[in-house]
């Protein structure tokens, strides 16, 4: 592999090589939380409701991950580019043991805090109880989903994607064809109901660790993690959490969201907040694509960043912008022409459906416009910025929406709270813009 490609292919092919394989395997594991979700709606409307109250703890430890990885990820592009090998070799490593540490963390804590956390948004115990009985299991795995999305982010950072995808889509079909089997009893499998969809879920994520560590072992990876000679710094780690801090709690705020917006939804109806379970799985297959073009700007412009290549990072900066911003428009079209079909993929509730078909309409309104916040945040994490990108992301979880949420759910009832998204992005985009253009400055 030629380790200077990324600030020498012309932008545009580089943008689509490094992205491509992201959107496709980010779409597949969209692609399975759909799944999962449809499979799991088959048990009843109190496994789905329950699904829907553990999202925000599952939608956190994520976040660690991907956050942290974020940093690592920004951490080793931005070393290569300046030519110090030494330094991104040392980020691999600190990035490695910190991950293993947060997901034992994860996982201890986690389970630990369940059984309160549902009884804060439901006073059913069948809802509860399946509840207690799917994160036990499923976050039993943290430490794979920690350990596989720090080789997820090392591999990005020096351009293995195509690996990445790979490993992605091997867990993503384990839990898809797991799924059935595991829930419903088919064939010589036992009958495990919600816990089935679990461990379908934690299997694939072995899957995708075991896929990770054989191209490690098979494959020339530039930047290695060398455990043997590991000398803990104290700058090092500073630089790794100073990114990843930011860029986790901007994926943790929709955790708080997501909460706060089910206790107002729940004083209107509990069909409320099945809908907006449905609508957070659905987003994550709208937007993926868009993120996963995001995940695969963040290590080039990292790269180019510190190289001083900055006429490049302008240009794939703008045509980012401008891909995004086309795939959310064809997400508002389907959701616009097909809400209420969508919504019955989920739920046999007419009431449901209609309510549903309805929030989704609204939100879908601020598709396009959220390009703007979505990808300049990527871009800043990519550019080691990962604060300016937190100022972002708290306009877009919780200073703006809340609020508007809130008063707007006092005039217009439960859709005012999904009329606040698309006023969120609005106001949010403009102070995208504003961050960028004050926190880079590029002279080409």
């Amino acid at each position: 592999m030629n380790e200077t490609f990324m600030k020498e292919k012309p932008v545009f092919p580089l943008i689509l090589s490094m992205a491509l394989p992201m959107i496709i395997s980010m779409l597949v594991n969209s692609l399975y939380n759909i799944v999962d979700s449809f499979f799991v709606a088959q048990i009843s409307e109190d496994a789905m409701t329950a699904l829907s109250l553990v999202y925000p703890v599952q939608n956190l430890i994520n976040a660690v991950a991907i956050g942290f990885g974020v940093g690592i990820n920004a951490v080793i592009a931005l070393h290569l580019g300046a030519g110090d090998k030494k330094g991104a070799e040392s980020a691999a490593a600190h990035g490695f043991v910190l991950s293993a540490l947060h997901g034992v963390i994860a996982m201890a804590v986690s389970i630990l805090i369940m059984p309160s956390f549902l009884r804060m948004f439901t006073a059913d115990e069948t809802v509860v109880d399946l509840g207690v009985r799917y994160s036990n299991i499923a976050f039993s795995f943290s430490l794979f989903i920690m350990l596989g999305l720090f080789f997820e982010k090392l591999y990005q950072s020096v351009g293995m994607m195509k690996e990445t995808m790979i490993s992605l889509l091997c867990g993503c079909f384990t839990n898809i064809v797991l799924d059935p089997l595991l829930i419903f009893g088919i064939g010589f499998f036992p009958e495990m109901g919600i816990e089935g969809a679990a461990l379908a879920t934690g299997i694939g994520q072995v899957v995708t660790m075991a896929f990770y560590l054989a191209v490690y072992r098979l494959r020339h990876v530039t930047v290695r993690v060398n455990i043997r000679n590991f000398v803990w710094n104290k700058k090092m780690a500073f630089r790794l959490y100073a990114v990843g801090i930011p860029a986790a709690l901007n994926l943790a705020l929709a955790s708080l969201l997501v909460s706060c917006l089910n206790a107002l939804l729940a004083a209107y109806s509990q069909v409320y907040v099945v809908v907006l379970g449905i609508y957070y799985k659905l987003q994550t297959f709208l937007y993926l694509p868009a993120s996963g073009i995001v995940q695969g700007i963040r290590p080039i412009i990292g790269y180019n960043y510190g190289a001083k290549e900055y006429g490049r990072v302008k240009s794939i900066y703008r045509i980012t912008l401008g891909l995004s911003g086309l795939i959310m428009a064809l997400g508002t079209v389907i959701c616009m022409v097909a809400a209420e079909p969508i919504m019955g993929l989920f739920t046999g509730n007419p009431e449901t459906i209609q309510a549903g078909g309805t929030a989704l309409r609204i939100i879908s309104a601020g598709f396009i416009v959220s390009a703007v916040s979505v990808t300049t945040s990527g871009a800043l994490e990519g550019l080691g910025k990962g604060t300016q990108s937190l100022i972002i992301s708290l306009c877009r979880y919780v200073v703006v929406i809340l609020p508007a949420a809130f008063l707007l759910s006092r005039v217009m009832g439960a859709n005012g709270v999904f009329h606040a998204f698309w006023l969120t992005e609005a106001v949010t985009a403009a102070a995208a813009l504003a961050v960028y253009r004050k926190s880079v400055k590029l002279t080409a």
